[in-house]
């Protein structure tokens, strides 16, 4: 046998899987193609969302261990405590926040409302028309690739890294482009969209996104700025769609997103959809109009239909489990999906329901349909 355990991707996810399986003294082979993935293009942000219980039960549960892990994290990961204020632009979006609230609240997430001058108190470059917000004071965010190669060095001698492309996994059975065949004791597919070519049927699509990074203009935002119609957006099952994200960056500059397109694998910049992205922006920000952009790229998230990810074992392939399907999450959820896996492969009771992320839900959900 390789290894107890063989990771597929090295992603935040797939690093966060091999960095909990080494913990408990498991020997960790993780395999990387080198295609990049959402980790490198993404923007890092730490958030607690809320658009279903289960999403905001794997959101809290993981916000808490990266809140453990800080401490210890390096410089490299850029992690930063700026809290995200979820912007209203008008009072049905001010009842959206103060539900919103009520939600975050029963799980125990803090957060204040904030009225429109309290608002313009903490970050004067907003636009002066917006009603207020609500304030989470426990998101964050930090440099996701960084962030990998610290839970992978984490690990220590327990996790082995490679470079290789695999071409079919059989449950536990890694074959390689170069002929190679490893066994493991188990296999984690944690491959982002490159993940249905090696698990035919997995029910993950790429959602294409643009980003763009300013100069450096160090104080122009405090937090995490984000429009309340961000939700919407970001769980859309088709057509193109933008809203207003903004991030400060340790460096003093501003990440900008966010866009979201489908059935498109082509990377390349689509001016339409940025110029759309940016008005969004100076809607919010008048004055970034006036800062220079230096980089723009685009980057695939790996969605599932009901948002939610795969995580567990594959029902037919006994020995491959899944941690896929993360689209916009994937930073925010890798060490509760990493603790849900490691719980499932060996035996342990999980810290919260799992049943909610496997992949069996979508059978059952055809199941009640056809029976409905």
């Amino acid at each position: 046998m390789t290894a107890d355990i063989i990771v597929v991707g090295a992603g935040i996810v797939g690093s966060a899987c091999a960095f909990e399986l080494a913990l408990r003294g498991l020997t960790v082979l993780v395999l990387d193609s080198g295609q990049g993935g959402a980790t490198g293009a993404g923007m890092g942000h730490l958030v607690a969302m809320d658009d279903s219980p289960a999403e905001l039960a794997l959101c809290s549960y993981s916000l808490d261990l990266w809140r453990q892990w800080a401490p210890r994290l390096d410089d490299t990961c850029a992690h930063r405590n700026c809290g995200t204020l979820w912007l209203a632009a008008n009072e049905a979006e001010m009842h959206e926040a103060e539900r919103k609230a009520a939600t975050l609240r029963e799980r125990d997430v803090a957060c204040e409302m904030l009225d429109a001058n309290r608002l313009q108190d903490l970050e004067p470059t907003l636009h002066p028309g917006l009603k207020g917000a609500l304030r989470v004071s426990g998101d964050g965010i930090l440099y996701a690739p960084n962030a990998a190669q610290w839970l992978l060095r984490q690990g220590g001698n327990g996790i082995t890294r490679e470079r290789a492309r695999v071409n079919t996994i059989r449950g536990s059975r890694v074959h390689l482009d170069d002929g190679r065949q490893l066994d493991a004791g188990a296999v984690i597919l944690a491959n982002g969209i490159q993940a249905p070519a090696l698990c035919p049927g997995l029910p993950v699509a790429p959602k294409k996104g643009h980003l763009l990074i300013t100069d450096r203009y160090p104080g122009q935002i405090h937090h995490q700025l984000v429009e309340l119609g961000y939700a919407s957006s970001a769980h859309a099952n088709s057509g193109t769609s933008v809203a207003f994200n903004a991030q400060p960056r340790p460096t003093g500059q501003i990440l900008l997103g966010s866009s979201r397109q489908f059935d498109t694998l082509d990377p390349r910049i689509e001016g339409p959809v940025l110029g759309r992205m940016l008005a969004r922006a100076l809607d919010y920000l008048p004055g970034i109009g006036n800062l220079n952009a230096i980089r723009c790229w685009t980057g695939f998230r790996a969605a599932t239909p009901d948002g939610l990810p795969i995580i567990g074992q594959h029902p037919d392939q006994p020995g491959l489990w899944l941690a896929v399907g993360h689209e916009g999450l994937g930073v925010t959820t890798a060490p509760a999906t990493a603790r849900l896996l490691a719980a499932g492969l060996l035996g342990e009771r999980p810290h919260i329901a799992s049943a909610a992320y496997s992949l069996e839900r979508f059978s059952r959900a055809l199941t009640a349909g056809a029976e409905g």
